[in-house]
C-alpha cells in the first residue's frame, strides 16, 4: 500500500478521497490554486503545494507542476479525483514516466472510452447493445444532416469527446438541424478542444441506468447500478440506487453487459458504464443501448457505497498499489436504497444561472452523509463548478430513503448565496418521482410547478421580520431591549412591513394589511398561535428563516427604498461573472424582444443573454474575450420615446 499520494484535484472529491487515505493510514498532498488557498480540501491534507492562478489552466491542469509536486513531497502515486485531468490519457502517461502510479485506468482505456463514436464500435464487437447512429468521421453538415433523416427525428446531437451535457443537442424536425448542430460543435470545441459529433436516435422516454465497474486490469466486477434519470439539461440532478423496478433478471443482463465492456478494453480501477434505457414500457432485456464509459469515479458514486458497504476509494487505492480485487461477484450484495441530491450554488427562477457569492451561514444535518468541500465563510468561485454539497441518504427501502433525503434537505441550511435547496426539496415530494415513475424529461415537463411550489409563505416571512428587528437575539430579556421602539416599519430586499412590539415574547407583524400575531419562548415559535419548527438565524448577510421553504432577508435602509425600484430594460447586464464569448449586435442595430445580443460563458456553460424589448443598440459595451463581473453592463439600447 502507498504511504503517501497526491490528490490532483479540489472541492469535495479531494476531501472525499482524504477521508478514505486517513482511515487508511495514508499520507495525502494537495494542491491548490489562488482562489483555493484556503479552501477546505487543503486545510485537510497532511501537505499543500501551489500551483498558479485560479483558472484551471493555470493550476489544476498544470500537468508537470502537479508531477513536479508529487516528486517534491515524496508522493508515490497521484489521485485525480473526476473532471480536470482524470480522464486525460496523455497526463497518465506523463505520471507512469515520473516512475509514479497513477490511480486509474490505463492510457489506453482511457482512450478507447475517450471518443465516444470509436467507444460504441468497440462496444458493438464485444456485444453490448448500442443506440441506432451516426459515429462515423465524415463531419459534412450535409452529410450529417442526411444521416440525421436516415435515423429518424428527434436526433440527439452529441460531441464525440463530451461530457456532462456539454456539445450536446436535441433536434426535433429537419429545420433545426443545422442551428443545433452549430451550437453543440461551438460548445464543444470551447469544452473539449474538439468540435466533432456524432448522432443519435433519441430516445422519446429515456431513463439514464448506469452500472458501476471495478476491474483490475483483466477481470472485472459489477456493484449494481444507479438510476441518474432526474436530469435538467443533460445534468443530474439527484441521483438513487438501485433503479427502481429493477428486476434481478435485468440487472443480470446490464451487469453482465458492462462488465463485458470493462474486460474488453482491460479496465483497471472504478469506472462506469452509461445505459440509455427506453423507459416507455418499462424495463426490457432489449430496451437498453450503451451511452458512454466514464473512465473514472463518477459523482455519485456515494450511493452505490451506501447500498454496498464499499469504500470505492479504498478499492482504487488496494488495485493501484497491486492488490487483487477487493470481491468476487459473488461476494457482493445490494443492501436497501440510497439517493443522492447535489447542492449547487444557483438562481433556479433566472433559468439555473450559476452563482456565486460568500457563505455567510453554512449546516448540514447530522443524519445524513454529507460530501462538500465547502465551509461557512467560504466563497463560491466563479473558476469552478458551483456545487456546494452532496447530500446522501440511505434506508431499508426507497420510500424511506426518499423520506430521508427530503428531511436532510429541509434540515440544510446556506445562506450568502442561492441555491437549488427549494427545487431539490420540491423534487423530493414531486408525485412522479415517488412512485419511482422517472425519465429525463420529468424535470423539464413540470418546471413551472417544481419552481412555483418554492415560494415561502407570510407566516414564515413574518418570522424573518422579528429577526430583521433584533427580537429573535437570545441575549435580551424576551427578545427586547429597552430602546427599541413599539412600532416600526422593517425594510428588506423584497418587501416591508410594519412592527408593533406587543412585549416579551410577543409582537404584531403586519405585511400586505395582513396581521400575523407572533410568540415565542426560546428556540419556539408561534405565528397567528401555530407552532412553527422554523428557526431564525442572523448572519453578515441578513436574516435567514430555515426549516421549509428556506429565505434570506436582506435589510435595507429606509432612506434607500426608491433605489433601484423600477428595472432598466435598456441595459443587459452580466448575470453572473465570466467571459463573453460573442457579442452579436453592433451600434445602431434594430433588434425585437428575445434577439440573442450575447453569450456569456460562465461555469463552464454557454448562456444567450436576450434583448429585454425591442429598440435599438445605442452602445456595445464589451466585446468577445472580455472576462466581466456580475453586473456588468455589455449592451445598451436607446431610451424609449416618452
Amino acid at each position: 500500500m502507498f504511504h503517501k499520494i497526491l490528490i490532483a484535484n479540489r472541492g469535495e472529491i479531494a476531501c472525499r478521497v482524504i477521508d478514505s487515505c486517513r482511515r487508511m493510514g495514508v499520507a495525502t498532498v494537495a494542491v491548490y490554486s489562488d482562489a483555493d488557498r484556503a479552501a477546505r480540501h487543503v486545510a485537510m491534507a497532511d501537505e499543500a503545494v501551489y500551483l498558479g492562478g485560479p483558472a484551471p489552466a493555470d493550476s489544476y491542469l498544470r500537468d508537470d507542476a502537479i508531477i513536479q509536486a508529487a516528486r517534491d513531497t515524496g508522493a508515490q502515486a497521484i489521485h485525480p479525483g473526476y473532471g480536470f485531468l482524470s480522464e486525460n490519457p496523455g497526463f497518465v502517461e506523463a505520471v507512469e514516466a515520473a516512475g509514479l502510479v497513477f490511480i486509474g485506468p490505463s492510457a489506453r482505456a482511457i482512450r478507447a472510452m475517450g471518443l465516444k463514436d470509436a467507444a460504441k464500435a468497440l462496444m458493438e464487437e464485444a456485444g453490448v447493445p448500442v443506440v441506432p447512429g451516426y459515429h462515423g468521421s465524415n463531419q459534412d453538415p450535409a452529410h450529417l444532416a442526411q444521416q440525421a433523416e436516415q435515423i429518424g427525428y428527434p436526433v440527439l446531437i452529441k460531441a464525440v469527446a463530451g461530457g456532462g451535457g456539454k456539445g450536446m443537442r436535441r433536434v426535433d424536425d429537419p429545420k433545426g438541424f443545422n442551428d443545433g448542430l452549430q451550437s453543440a460543435r461551438s460548445e464543444a470545441k470551447n469544452a473539449f478542444g474538439n468540435p466533432d459529433v456524432l448522432i443519435e436516435k433519441y430516445i422519446l422516454q429515456p431513463r439514464h441506468i448506469e452500472v458501476q465497474v471495478f476491474g483490475d486490469g483483466e477481470r472485472a466486477v459489477h456493484l449494481y447500478e444507479r438510476d441518474c434519470s432526474l436530469q435538467r439539461r443533460h445534468q443530474k440532478v439527484i441521483e438513487e440506487a438501485p433503479a427502481p423496478d429493477m428486476t434481478p433478471e435485468i440487472r443480470k443482463i446490464m451487469g453482465a453487459a458492462a462488465t463485458r465492456a470493462a474486460e474488453a478494453i482491460g479496465y483497471k480501477g472504478a469506472g462506469t458504464i452509461e445505459f440509455i434505457v427506453d423507459g416507455s414500457n418499462g424495463l426490457r432485456e432489449d430496451g437498453f443501448w450503451f451511452m458512454e464509459m466514464n473512465t473514472r469515479l463518477q459523482v455519485e458514486h456515494p450511493v452505490t457505497e451506501a447500498i454496498t458497504g464499499v469504500d470505492l476509494v479504498e478499492w482504487q487505492l488496494r488495485v493501484a498499489s497491486g492488490e487483487p480485487l477487493p470481491a468476487e461477484q459473488d461476494d457482493l450484495h445490494i443492501q436497501g436504497h440510497a439517493f443522492e441530491a447535489r447542492l449547487y450554488a444557483e438562481d433556479v427562477p433566472a433559468g439555473f444561472l450559476p452563482a456565486t457569492g460568500t457563505l455567510a451561514h453554512l449546516e448540514f444535518p447530522d443524519h445524513a452523509r454529507i460530501e462538500t468541500g465547502i465551509r461557512q465563510g467560504d466563497t463560491i468561485s466563479p473558476w469552478y463548478d458551483p456545487m456546494i454539497a452532496k447530500i446522501v441518504t440511505h434506508g431499508p427501502t426507497r420510500a424511506i430513503a426518499l423520506r430521508e433525503l427530503e428531511t436532510a434537505l429541509v434540515d440544510t441550511e446556506v445562506a450568502g448565496s442561492v441555491t437549488n435547496l427549494d427545487f431539490l426539496i420540491a423534487l423530493t415530494r414531486h408525485a412522479g418521482f415517488r412512485q419511482g415513475d422517472v425519465d429525463t424529461g420529468l424535470i423539464e415537463r413540470d418546471l413551472d410547478d417544481l419552481v412555483a411550489a418554492a415560494q415561502p409563505d407570510p407566516a414564515a416571512i413574518a418570522l424573518g421580520v422579528i429577526g430583521l428587528a433584533g427580537l429573535a437575539d437570545r441575549t435580551t430579556t424576551g427578545g427586547m431591549t429597552l430602546w427599541q421602539p413599539m412600532r416600526r416599519t422593517i425594510l428588506w430586499d423584497g418587501g416591508e412591513a410594519v412592527l408593533e412590539v406587543l412585549g416579551p415574547g410577543a409582537a404584531r407583524v403586519t405585511l400586505d394589511g395582513t396581521r400575523h400575531e407572533v410568540r415565542w419562548q426560546g428556540d419556539r415559535w408561534w405565528v397567528n398561535d401555530a407552532l412553527r419548527r422554523n428557526r431564525i438565524v442572523e448572519h453578515d448577510a441578513g436574516v435567514s428563516v430555515f426549516g421549509g421553504r428556506a429565505f434570506t432577508l436582506i435589510p435595507l435602509d429606509p432612506l434607500a427604498r426608491d433605489a433601484g425600484a423600477a428595472g432598466d430594460t435598456a441595459l443587459t447586464l452580466s448575470p453572473m461573472p465570466g467571459l463573453v464569448k460573442s457579442v452579436h449586435v453592433e451600434a445602431g442595430q434594430q433588434v425585437s424582444a428575445g434577439d440573442r445580443l450575447a453569450v456569456l460563458e460562465a461555469m463552464k456553460m454557454e448562456h444567450s443573454l436576450t434583448a429585454a424589448r425591442d429598440g435599438v443598440v445605442a452602445e456595445v459595451l464589451a466585446a468577445a474575450g472580455d472576462q466581466v463581473e456580475a453586473g456588468a453592463p455589455l449592451i445598451r439600447l436607446e431610451e424609449e420615446d416618452a
